[in-house]
């Protein structure tokens, strides 16, 4: 049986129990609040792209001071990036270049071969016809038809010299033939590494662009960190000017030296190769220009060159390359012997001689380019 309900009025809650309900409703809310925040936490909804934060202003002399060479180092780094773009579009244009004459070449051949196959084509086809209709005779039939020996040797001499002719003849149309399918791979070749010549300049055209606008960018943070530096700040990141003699050896690389000591007090400008102004690269690339051997512009491809020199066993006229890697190299100096290198460093500060570790705390390697 089912109990039937009571009857009756409903037992009145006291205040308790009202608090009670309100305790209870509002820890579901608590409950389901913490719920929807879990599930936006752990969901996979990609973050949004912050813009890269800019330097907090610095609280002294010293903090501007090391900004500014931060600051420095990105832009020397952007530098190097547009120099290297400019590079490797030269190589590749070399590279199509040489493609564009290979398919000249290529194409001539192919048609030059072409009409050598076509000239003996026909005496072919002739002899393949003859055959095919039992026009072609052998010894033992010149030998059956004969009426004397004599005239037997006389035809067999006959047919020996047609054979041979049709050897030649068959030979030559083989070799036009197969000259005809080499030369046209070899066509095929210089297209398709003309095209990759061409997909890749195109591609370097974008990265100069793209690394243009960053240089540009890099080098007005550096203007205004430079503007922030004080007077005393200046005086150090110049450091006291070295008018020293420094002794070069004979040859290509000690001339190379000579060069790039003599430019010591010239201005650092992005880009500079010299005679007025430089870049890093700019002044070594000038430097060896002027004693007679050209080396590539950018850091990165003049690390690309010479004999690879391990750490202290440097000569002067010696390249000494900083980065992080062969791919990051954003600064290289020329050694001048006693642990020193003379090096456009930065924006605001003049060519000059330094010590070593004064070119940057990430010494990568070091190459002898002459020598």
């Amino acid at each position: 049986m089912r109990a039937r309900p009571v009857s009756g009025p409903m037992p009145k809650e006291t205040p308790a129990d009202v608090a009670s309900h309100r305790t209870k409703r509002a820890v579901r809310g608590a409950v389901s609040i913490s719920a929807v925040i879990t599930a936006v936490s752990f969901s996979p909804v990609p973050a949004l792209a912050q813009p890269p934060a800019q330097p907090p202003p610095p609280n002294n002399a010293s903090e501007a001071l090391a900004q500014y060479k931060e600051i420095s180092e990105q832009a020397e780094k952007a530098n190097e990036d547009l120099l290297a773009a400019k590079d490797a579009l030269v190589a590749r244009q070399a590279d199509l270049d040489k493609a564009t004459a290979d398919l000249g070449v290529a194409q001539q051949a192919e048609q030059a071969a072409k009409a050598e196959e076509e000239k003996f084509r026909g005496t072919v086809d002739a002899l393949a016809s003859a055959s095919f209709q039992g026009a072609r005779f052998n010894k033992i039939s010149a030998l059956l038809t004969g009426s004397s020996q004599q005239e037997f040797l006389e035809r067999a001499s006959a047919l020996s010299v047609l054979a041979q002719e049709n050897r030649e003849v068959l030979d030559k149309f083989t070799s036009a033939v197969d000259a005809a399918a080499a030369a046209r791979n070899s066509a095929l070749d210089a297209q398709r590494r003309s095209q990759e010549a061409r997909d890749a300049a195109e591609k370097l055209v974008t990265d100069i662009n793209n690394a243009a606008a960053e240089l540009e960018t890099r080098k007005e943070e550096a203007r205004k960190a430079y503007d922030r530096l004080s007077g005393n700040d200046r005086k150090a990141l110049v450091g006291e000017p070295d008018t020293g003699v420094y002794l070069a050896p004979p040859g290509v690389a000690g001339r190379a030296m000579e060069v790039a000591l003599a430019q010591r007090g010239k201005p650092y400008v992005y880009g500079a190769e010299g005679p007025n102004s430089f870049d890093c690269s700019g002044l070594t690339s000038y430097a060896y220009a002027q004693a007679g051997l050209t080396i590539p512009r950018s850091s990165r491809q003049q690390y690309t060159i010479g004999k690879p020199v391990a750490y202290g066993e440097w000569q002067p006229g010696d390249l000494l390359f900083y980065g992080g890697s062969a791919g990051s190299i954003h600064h290289v100096a020329m050694y001048i012997g006693g642990g020193r290198i003379v090096h456009a460093s930065t924006s605001g500060v003049p060519v000059k001689t330094d010590t070593v570790a004064g070119g940057g705390s990430d010494y990568f390697g070091a190459k002898r380019v002459a020598g």
